[in-house]
């Protein structure tokens, strides 16, 4: 039975509209090797939007590389799955596209993108190489042990092999709070019995209204024992970001409650002198 995989993460589109739900397109499952080695098709949306996707290797059909989606300046093509779509990473725009699980085929939908131009060829490569393979009806295969890995082998025959690194939200066991944090240009001293020489993040919650401005009333300055997950920090620089505050189910004694993961940096600017 075809059924949607209840995955997109919702994209701010500048240029186009979202795209309609492909038709009843799957191909038939093929026999042989079985879809999942380690799990019951049951399990594939599961595994699917618990992770992120790293892209690690890419062949042709005949077993060549291909150039175009490994080679690049950024961190490699990544997709995330959620909400009845995939979204693609570390590529010049924000791309995504609708998808339907069928057993062991993953149908995606047309491809949508901010259509912003890129400077950089390499990346610009990366993006039309992701974006023509994307959209058709393709094999996947999950491996369900540690390393997590998943490929897709597309309908012209290309092989993406992609590694799996589990979402925060699947770590902590729950969806996290948004907030707004600005960070200071320099951190402090803090005292922490395992860490005497430890030197905090200086950060305060700040607030925007509903036009995106910054709302009158920042809260105090505190010392954040914790780094923020995925955001480094520059001494000089002071930064406002996004963040996901997650809490830690039964964390260790001499740890914290809560962990921050970064979703993004909203404004970066050198300190004054």
């Amino acid at each position: 039975m075809r059924r949607p995989l209840l995955l997109l993460l919702p994209l701010a589109l500048a240029a186009c509209g979202p795209s309609t739900p492909s038709g009843d397109t799957a191909a038939t499952p093929s026999t042989g090797t079985p879809a999942i080695p380690d799990a019951a098709p049951a399990d594939h949306s599961a595994m699917l939007e618990s992770h992120h996707w790293r892209l690690v290797d890419a062949k042709t059909s005949g077993g060549a590389r291909i150039d175009a989606l490994l080679d690049g300046p950024r961190e490699p093509v990544q997709l995330d799955f959620a909400d009845g779509g995939v979204r693609v990473s570390n590529v010049c725009n924000r791309m995504g596209a609708n998808v339907v699980l069928d057993h062991d085929r993953v149908t995606v939908d047309q491809v949508i993108s901010t259509l912003m131009a890129c400077a950089d060829p390499a990346l610009a490569a990366r993006e039309r190489a992701i974006g023509e393979r994307l959209p058709g009806t393709h094999r996947i295969v999950q491996r369900a042990r540690e390393p997590m890995r998943l490929t897709l082998t597309l309908e012209n025959g290309d092989v993406l092999e992609f590694s799996g690194r589990q979402t925060p939200a699947a770590r902590y066991g729950g969806e996290g709070e948004t907030l707004f944090l600005e960070v200071a240009p320099q951190r402090v001293d803090c005292n922490h019995p395992l860490m005497p020489d430890h030197r905090c993040l200086q950060v305060r919650e700040v607030q925007y209204d509903d036009e995106g401005l910054r709302s009158p009333g920042d809260a105090e300055w505190t010392s954040m024992f914790e780094d923020i997950e995925g955001f480094t920090h520059e001494t000089g620089v002071r930064n406002v970001v996004r963040v996901t505050r997650y809490q830690v189910p039964e964390p260790a004694a001499d740890a914290s409650a809560q962990a921050y993961v970064l979703e993004m940096v909203v404004e970066s600017e050198n300190a004054a002198d």
